[in-house]
Formats: C-alpha cells, sequence, structure tokens
C-alpha cells in the first residue's frame, strides 16, 4: 500500500488517491472493531495554493468510549520554516484547543477558500493543486492523502522517505491498526514507523531505559503532582513533541498540539499510536533534517528560550526547612567561610504566614528583617527569590484573597455552583483562573504588593499542576472542623462512580500514575471551569503554563528588568517564558543518572534553562553522592541544591571532600560563565538547547543515538560524569576528532578516523570535561558571584581542528584555506549585554555580539574579531587579556596584533601541548587580528 501511495502522489505535491484503498476500512474495523474511519466527500482549495479544506463524513464507527462524530472538517497546510501543518475538527462545532494567548499562530479557520474541486478530477483519482504557491512547490515536505478511510502521510521530498503514515496495513499484519478515531471524548490515530526506529520526546517522566523512546512503553502525558524519583509514569509537564532520526542522521519532529490528556502506545517497533481525551488533532511536522534544525523550527512556533539574567547562571542554594531568617544567615555565611560562590538563597513556604502566598511569618521571617537581609544580600551582589503556590487561602482577611473575588478570577465549580475549592498547604482555597482576562491584572497587584515587602529578584512556582491534597469532584468541608494534618485531605469526598459526571470519569482511562487512576486524582476536579465556561478536563495540562506566562508579565512590569519564572508545571512553549528544574527527586544514585536524560529531554522541549535538585531531594544523601552530584551539577545550565524537609541537611560546606570537590567544579563553571551566556543567547535566538545529547551534534554517527550518560555543552564541551557509587573510571564516548581535557590539556583523546569509546581515571575529585577541537571557548576570572565575574578580564581558548570540517568556512572568500592537508580552523562567539532588555538583542549601547575565528596555515596563525555593536563592551572597559592554544608545542614568534608588534608574556608549555598569550588586554569592542608563527625550537618561555 505504501508504494502504491507514493507512486499516486509522485505526479503532484498535493494529491488524493481513491481507488486502490476502498477496502481497508472492512478489514482494519475487524481488527479492532473502533471504527472504519471517514470518507472524504469534498475539497476545497485554499485560495493562496497553500493547501487544502476538505469535509469528511463518517463511514460507520462504534458505541466503544462514545458515539462517533459524524462529520470532520480537515485543513492541511504548507507553512514557512519547514513547517507542515494537518488539523482535523469537528465540522460544524468548535471543540477545545490551545488557547492563541499562550501559543499565538495562524488559525485554521482564518483561511480563505478558493474553488471547489471533485475527488475526482483525474482519472487517477488524484487532486493537484490548481493554484500551486511558490510555498507548497518548494516546501521540504509534501503531503499525500487516501480518500476512503481517509488518511494522510507526510513524505521527505529529497529522498521519498515517509516520515508519518496513517494509512492502515493489512488484516492481520503487523501494521494493523484502526483508521482515524473521532469521539467526543475519545481520540485515536496511528502512523506506521520503520524498524528500529530511533524516537525522542513525549515528556514529562523520569525514564530508566534513557533518553530514546523503548519499544513496548505507553507514555502518558498527564500533568501529575509526584516525586520525579518514581519512574515510567506522568509527572509535572506535559510535552506532545517528540523527534526522530532515520539513517544518515536526518531528523524530524512532529508537534501534536493537544492539551487534553493522552496515552501514545509504542508497542512494537513499527507502530505509534495516539489516544487522546478530547480536543483536535492538530499535528505540525518539522522537516528538519538536523536535529538542531527540527528545534529551531519547532520553537519558532511554539516560542524562542526565554532570555534568562545573568544571574541566574550562577550557583543557587535552597531548602524545604529554613525555618528562620537566623538559618538563612547561617547558611549564608559557612558559603562565605569556604569561599564558595552562592548566587542566590532561596526561600520554600517556610517564610509564609500559614502558608498564604504573599505574606510573611510574623516570628520566624518579620518583614523589617527579612527585607535587611535582602538589602544586604544585593550589596554584596547576591539574590532572593521565593516561592509562589497557585491555591489561594478562603481568609476573609486576607486581601490577596479577597481581591481574587473582586476579580472574579477564581474557577468555578462545574457541578455545584460557586467558586470551586481544593486543599492545599494553606488550607481550604480557591484556584486561580489564569485564562480569565483578569488575572494578570491582579496577579501583577498580589506580586507588586509582595514585591513592596520583600524586593524579591525572581519567582518560583510550585504545585502548579495544580496540585491538591484531596481528589475528586465532591469534596465538602466543615470550616467550623479544623484541619491538623496539612498535607493530607480534611474534606469529605464522594467519589462514587454514579455520582461522577462522564469529564471526571471519561469512558476511556489514559494511565496516569502508572496504574490508570483517575484523572481527578491530587488535583482540580475536572468539572472546574473557566471563565469562559471551558473545563479543566481541557485544561489541565496548561495550568501551569499559564501561570508562568502571568508571573513573567507581571515581573517584568514591577521590576522592570529581564524576569525570573522557575516553574514545576510545564507545557510545549513554557521555555518561552519559564525555566524549569526536574521537581522532587531522591537523594539515590538512580536519580542521579535519570537527571541526564531529564534535562537532555527538556532542552529537545524547548525548555533549555533546566537543572535537577543537586545531591537529591527526598530521602537521605551521602558525601559520595553529593560530591559525585555537585560535579555533575556544575554543569547543569540552571545548578541548584535543594532537599526536603524531612531529610537531613545537604549544604556543600558539610563534607570537606564534597566542599573541595565542589569548589573545583564551580570554579570552573564561573570561570564558564561568558561560554553559558553565549549558549543562552543562541537558544534565544534558535531553540538550541544549553545542554544537548551527543547526537544533536553528531547525528550522522548513529553511536551517539542512544547515549544519554554523557552530554555536551554547546557544540564543544563534552561532559562524562561518573554515575555510580564506588566508581572510579567512566567510559566515555568520543565522536570523531580531537579532544582535550578541560581540567589537564596534556591528555587528549585522538580519534582521527571515527568515534571511539574510552575507559577514563576518575577519582573521587575529578570529573571529565573535554574540549573539541575547532572551537574557541570564551571565559572570564572566577568570582565569587556573576556580577564580578563578568567584569573581569576574558580568556579566549582556542583549539584546532582541520578546515574541512567546518564546511560553512569552507565557502568563499576563505575556499583556499581549506586546500592543502596542514590547515586547521577555529570559531567561536561571545553575546554580552546589559541584562536589562527583556530579550537577548544585539543593539546599541545595551549589547556587543563578537564573532571570532581562527586560521592556520603549516606555521602561520591568525585570529581575528568581528564585532556588532561595539558600544556596550567598551563602556564596560572589557577586556581578551589571554589567548590559550591547545594543539601547540612550538614557540611563537613575530606576534602582531592589527599589524603591530605585540608586547606579551607567552608561555608553551610543550608537555600540555599549550601555547599561552598573556598580557593582550585586547579591548572587546574593538576588532582585532592578531598574526603569530612558530618556530620548531626554542625555549619554554620567553617575552616579546
Amino acid at each position: 500500500m505504501l508504494t502504491s501511495l507514493v507512486m499516486v502522489t509522485s505526479r503532484s505535491f498535493f494529491t488524493v488517491g481513491v481507488a486502490c484503498l476502498l477496502g481497508v476500512a472492512h478489514m482494519v474495523h475487524a481488527i479492532e472493531n473502533l471504527s472504519a474511519g471517514y470518507r472524504i466527500t469534498k475539497i476545497n482549495e485554499l485560495s493562496d495554493g497553500s493547501g487544502i479544506l476538505a469535509r469528511l463524513k463518517l463511514i460507520s464507527g462504534s458505541e466503544t468510549f462514545g458515539p462517533d462524530l459524524d462529520s470532520l472538517k480537515l485543513t492541511a497546510r504548507y507553512e514557512e520554516g519547514g513547517r507542515m501543518h494537518v488539523h482535523i475538527t469537528d465540522a460544524f462545532r468548535r471543540r477545545w484547543e490551545l488557547p492563541q494567548s499562550l501559543i499565538p499562530r495562524d488559525h485554521v479557520e482564518h483561511v480563505r477558500i478558493g474553488q471547489l474541486a471533485s475527488l475526482l478530477a483525474t482519472p487517477e483519482g488524484a487532486f493537484t493543486l490548481t493554484h500551486e504557491s511558490t510555498l507548497a512547490s518548494s516546501h521540504p515536505l509534501k503531503i499525500t492523502w487516501t480518500s476512503d478511510p481517509c488518511s494522510f502521510a507526510i513524505i521527505r521530498k529529497s529522498d521519498g522517505e515517509v516520515l508519518f503514515n496513517t494509512l492502515p496495513g493489512e488484516e492481520g499484519g503487523n501494521h494493523a491498526f484502526n483508521p482515524m478515531v473521532f469521539k467526543d471524548q475519545y481520540l485515536e490515530i496511528s502512523t506506521r514507523l520503520p524498524q528500529n526506529s530511533f524516537l525522542y520526546g513525549l515528556g514529562e517522566s523520569t525514564r530508566p531505559d534513557g533518553m530514546r523512546l523503548a519499544h513496548g512503553r505507553t507514555y502518558t502525558l498527564w500533568a501529575t503532582d509526584i516525586g520525579s524519583w518514581n519512574v515510567d509514569i506522568p509527572l509535572y509537564s506535559a510535552y506532545p513533541f517528540l523527534m526522530e532520526i532515520r539513517r544518515g542522521g536526518q531528523a524530524h519532529g512532529v508537534l501534536f498540539l493537544n492539551s487534553n490528556g493522552m496515552d501514545i502506545d509504542y508497542k512494537s517497533g513499527d507502530l505509534l499510536t495516539f489516544k487522546v481525551l478530547g480536543g483536535v488533532f492538530d499535528f505540525y511536522f518539522f522537516a528538519g533534517q538536523s536535529p538542531m534544525a527540527v528545534v529551531d523550527q519547532y520553537t519558532q512556533l511554539v516560542g524562542r528560550p526565554a532570555a534568562m539574567p545573568y544571574w541566574s547562571l550562577g550557583f543557587h542554594q535552597s531548602r524545604y526547612g529554613y525555618k528562620n531568617i537566623d538559618e538563612l544567615e547561617a547558611v549564608m555565611a559557612k558559603y562565605a567561610n569556604i569561599n564558595f560562590p552562592v548566587e542566590s538563597i532561596w526561600s520554600d513556604i517556610d517564610h509564609m504566614d500559614s502558608y498564604k502566598d504573599f505574606t510573611l511569618h510574623p516570628e520566624h521571617y518579620p518583614e523589617e528583617r527579612l527585607r535587611r537581609f535582602v538589602e544586604g544580600l544585593h550589596e554584596k551582589d547576591q539574590k532572593f527569590i521565593t516561592i509562589i503556590d497557585p491555591g489561594i487561602k478562603i481568609d476573609e482577611t486576607y486581601s490577596t484573597f479577597t481581591r481574587g473575588r473582586d476579580f472574579d478570577i477564581y474557577l468555578r465549580n462545574g457541578t455545584g455552583g460557586g467558586y470551586y475549592i481544593a486543599q492545599v498547604w494553606p488550607g481550604f482555597t480557591y484556584v486561580p483562573d489564569f485564562l480569565h482576562p483578569n488575572a494578570v491584572d491582579w496577579w501583577t497587584k498580589e506580586l507588586e504588593e509582595f514585591f513592596k515587602l520583600v524586593p524579591f529578584d525572581g519567582l518560583w512556582l510550585d504545585m502548579n499542576e495544580p496540585a491538591n491534597f484531596c481528589s475528586g469532584p465532591n469534596c465538602y468541608y466543615n470550616p467550623a472542623v479544623p484541619c491538623n494534618i496539612i498535607d493530607e485531605c480534611c474534606m469529605t469526598c464522594n467519589n462514587d462512580p454514579d455520582h461522577l459526571t462522564r469529564w471526571d470519569n471519561p469512558p476511556y482511562k489514559i494511565n496516569g500514575y502508572g496504574s490508570k487512576l483517575p484523572l481527578y486524582k491530587n488535583t482540580v476536579a475536572m468539572t472546574a471551569q473557566h471563565h469562559d465556561g471551558s473545563r479543566i478536563y481541557d485544561t489541565h495540562n496548561i495550568y501551569g503554563m499559564a501561570e508562568g506566562l502571568a508571573t513573567f508579565r507581571a515581573l517584568k512590569k514591577i521590576t522592570n528588568k529581564r524576569p525570573f519564572v522557575l516553574a514545576r508545571s510545564c507545557f510545549v512553549g513554557s521555555g518561552a517564558h519559564s525555566a524549569h528544574w526536574t521537581g522532587d527527586n531522591g537523594a539515590t544514585w538512580s536519580d542521579l543518572k535519570y537527571s541526564i536524560t531529564s534535562l537532555l529531554n527538556s532542552g529537545l522541549f524547548g525548555v533549555p534553562m533546566v537543572g535537577a535538585d543537586i545531591c537529591g531531594f527526598y530521602f537521605e544523601t551521602n558525601e559520595e553522592l553529593c560530591q559525585r552530584w555537585s560535579q555533575v551539577g556544575a554543569f547543569y545550565p540552571f545548578s541548584r541544591s535543594h532537599s526536603d524537609i524531612h531529610s537531613g541537611p545537604q549544604e556543600i560546606y558539610l563534607w570537606k571532600s564534597v566542599t573541595e570537590t565542589a569548589s573545583n567544579a564551580f570554579y570552573w563553571r564561573y570561570r564558564l560563565l561568558p561560554f553559558f551566556y553565549t549558549l543562552m543567547y543562541e537558544a534565544h535566538k534558535t531553540g538550541a538547547p544549553l545542554a544537548r545529547p551527543l547526537f544533536f551534534v553528531y547525528p550522522e554517527d548513529n553511536e551517539t543515538w542512544t547515549i544519554d550518560n554523557q552530554f555536551l555543552l554547546g557544540n564543544c564541551i563534552l561532559v562524562s560524569p561518573v554515575l555510580l557509587s564506588g566508581q572510579t573510571s567512566v567510559r566515555a564516548y568520543f565522536p570523531k576528532g580531537i579532544w582535550y581535557n578541560l581540567f589537564d590539556t596534556s591528555k587528549m583523546i585522538r580519534a582521527v578516523d571515527h568515534g571511539i569509546w574510552e575507559h577514563l581515571p576518575a577519582p573521587h575529585d575529578v570529573i571529565n570535561v573535554h574540549v573539541r577541537q575547532g572551537s574557541i571557548v570564551p571565559m572570564q576570572d572566577f568570582a565569587m558571584t556573576t556580577t564580578l565575574a563578568r567584569k573581569t578580564p576574558f580568556t579566549l581558548l582556542v583549539s584546532f581542528a582541520p578546515a574541512s570540517d567546518f564546511a560553512e568556512f569552507c565557502a568563499a572568500p576563505y575556499s583556499i584555506v581549506c586546500q592543502g592537508s596542514d590547515r586547521e580552523y577555529a570559531s567561536g562567539h561571545i553575546f554580552i549585554d546589559d541584562d536589562s532588555q527583556a530579550f537577548m538583542e544585539i543593539t546599541e549601547s545595551h549589547a556587543t555580539y563578537v564573532k571570532l575565528e581562527a586560521i592556520r596555515t603549516d606555521g602561520h596563525y591568525v585570529l581575528r574579531s568581528i564585532v556588532t555593536e561595539p558600544d556596550y563592551a567598551m563602556d564596560q572597559g572589557l577586556v581578551i587579556k589571554t589567548i590559550s592554544v591547545l594543539g601547540v608545542q612550538s614557540q611563537p614568534y613575530s606576534i602582531r596584533v592589527n599589524d603591530r608588534v605585540a608586547v606579551v608574556e607567552v608561555k608553551v608549555n610543550a608537555n600540555a601541548s599549550l601555547m599561552e598569550l598573556k598580557g593582550l588586554n585586547l579591548p572587546v569592542g574593538e576588532e582585532f587580528e592578531l598574526v603569530w608563527n612558530t618556530m620548531p625550537n626554542g625555549s619554554t618561555t620567553h617575552s616579546i
């Protein structure tokens, strides 16, 4: 069937095949007994030639999971940016879809319809666009159709590879599945895959299998308040996005833009089935063809990652259980005593009065003293972040509560009238409706009033799945009866099935909590309603995203600074305003290992500012685990130590070995701050993750496709941590090239013709970090805060690679460099700004961008910079003081800067293959060309 489909479509870029598939519906219906699918009855061409609008009619259905919708509307469009869009909904009635306010995009109902076309317009039964647009003809993807039952396939034009194929197969065969099913509360669609496919994505969950999706598993998307130390069950966020890699490393992406709960069955190596509780089919296909290109195209749609303030890249200290300000002061003093850089200290719910948002405990966190403490932090260039939970205590003396009622921004009880009541830390609460048009104004007012009490620097959004200590739609409480156990339900809940609506008890049960528990388990009832009548049944998975966006907008207005928002529950597009942490992990070696997959997945989903709680949150940690975890955590994009009140403290100063190891690791993190910040700029502009799986950079090397115990920072720093107790060596993979140990450049790995595995020594105080040849890594000096560190002189770490490895450089005007066997090249860049703009833009007097490139031809070296908007760097007085060149053992001579002889201190360490040019003092804001030659022999050090 697949061959017939492709052959039919070879005549045009947009076709509908008919006659050969009439018998398929009956066969598949017999297999699954759910539906015979839909038949296309007519097609309208879009007036701009970008696609079609088709009408679909039910062939026959079943009562399983409810009656089938009779008529559907299908819109398919070629879109900019290598994107294909297929949208299927009820032909006559509006159904729930993700709000435009969360992810702005072209709405399918806004397209203009052109002429009506017949299905049998040609003898072959193929429909050809009569007004084919330039976009459609030049698009890297094409779409093909069958009419009876309706199915579609997405095909890559360059090689005819079928990327997504909903055509049912033969009865009894491995490819057999239902045609498309569309019921009010159950949607199903499947795609066939090649054998031994490599799929990634579909989160969030903790995955012992690693980053690659595992055959035989069901991936459930349902935001859940459960510790991330639990494996293979849905966690806090929902990301219906996946990436696939096929032969030659070619990648493509699929986004199913649907916020309803869903199961995605990956039951065999060649079949993926989406089973959804409502909404519409809204698919976006991204052509790729590299993994980085897929993420670029995906984030172009859902939103580029937010710009993060520079200080957020420092080390953060937190704990649930700092019971008063004395403890905060003591913790910061102990860190200062060991000279460890702490950028910020965080306050969990301990600071609240009766756990109410925007309040301070009058005895433990009195207003005046807390303000003095925070002001003291600010005087030392340190920060203070507080937690916010969405539940608002029902209390007539609580101004936040009464103002929210005045704004009418609480969720409504969908069954009994009035506001919906939940129970969380403060007791009985109302739940804000962050989709309400008044919500941002109310939320901004509350944050503004709190900011007057405590000049916080960022906000931490917890419990925003939203969590609820009670489970069930029919829960009641007696205000006269006190609730003495704050984290257990104090309400009376009647969850008898006879008292449940079809929303809280839908006909199909997704695999929530790994055991098909009710949707309302520990969250808001599915019948609770927003201001416009939409139900939590549809919006549950985007609640955290809506709160994150409201918080981001409020902070931008209140502080007039770049906001920092850390959110537990996210959705696709959340990265445009929020950072994320992997939630309540465990202090176990397994959790340390899982953290890497979780980080890499978050970057894949477009939320690159991500970290895991260092040393673990739940359970008692130990010295060895904390030592190893601090090594890894120093290279997380977001680096924070956080622990639970029921576990012992785990600050880095508690063990001498941890102190020494973490101090060394974080020394390098702070030196690498300009590198991290430039990666954030890259993420903000292209969606590229900060922490990347190896296959993102080396997709053509299929050995990298299953590696998830190592990660890359950008394209050039490889982190290979120890993840097992008692381990003093690590087996690491090195893709083709030369890799220099960042801490000891005398140790290098040569993977000349192909990637290799190496056993590396890793004593307890060492983590293996390597720099890829061909890179220029910007660094600055170490300092105790990011504010001080970013004022220090720059060092450029340069390592050359064969120029032929850099195709973009081998183009004119530098193509001559790629000729011959002894020509090498390196590149890098630096982005710096004043941290005040909401976006990371290269603008006059606010930011400077520097492109760096180096060329070696025989013994002749050239390092040059190209500067965009130099004023900011010049105003800051930033200079490049040192150039460190790896792979050099010969003495340089004739050193010139901008064609003038330079006075420089030169050090050559032949054993380390390292040459250093010190004392350069090149202004970052001025373009320069540094030229030198090397001699075969000479002294190891001298000045010129």
